[in-house]
C-alpha cells in the first residue's frame, strides 16, 4: 500500500507502480466510488455513442442463424446477442493485461 497526499483543489496522484500495474496513461478515466469511508478507484473505458453504436452494429451482423432446426425466437436471438457482447468485452479486458 503505499501513502499518497491530496493536494489542493482534490488532486491526488496515483503512484507510479499502481498506474503500471492498471496500465493508465494520461486521461484515462477512473470511476471512483466511495463506501464506508473507503474510496475505490476502478478504470473504466469511455467511448462516445457513434462509436458505440458502430460496434454494436458490427456485433449484431456477426449474430446470424446457422442450422437445420427452426430459426430461434427473439429472445433466443438477444440472448446470443449477449453472448457475443459480453465476449468481445471479455477480449478488450483481456487486452488491456
Amino acid at each position: 500500500m503505499a501513502l499518497v497526499r491530496m493536494l489542493r483543489n482534490g488532486q491526488v496522484t496515483l503512484p507510479a507502480e499502481a498506474r503500471k500495474a492498471l496500465k493508465l496513461n494520461a486521461g484515462d478515466y477512473l470511476d471512483l466510488e466511495v463506501t464506508d469511508g473507503v474510496v475505490t478507484l476502478k478504470p473504466v473505458t469511455v467511448i462516445d455513442r457513434a462509436e458505440a453504436s458502430r460496434q454494436l452494429d458490427a456485433i449484431l451482423s456477426r449474430v446470424t442463424y446457422i442450422g437445420p432446426q427452426p430459426e430461434p425466437s427473439e429472445d433466443q436471438a438477444m440472448d446470443m446477442v449477449v453472448d457475443e457482447i459480453r465476449a468481445v468485452r471479455a477480449e478488450h479486458a483481456k487486452s488491456r493485461s
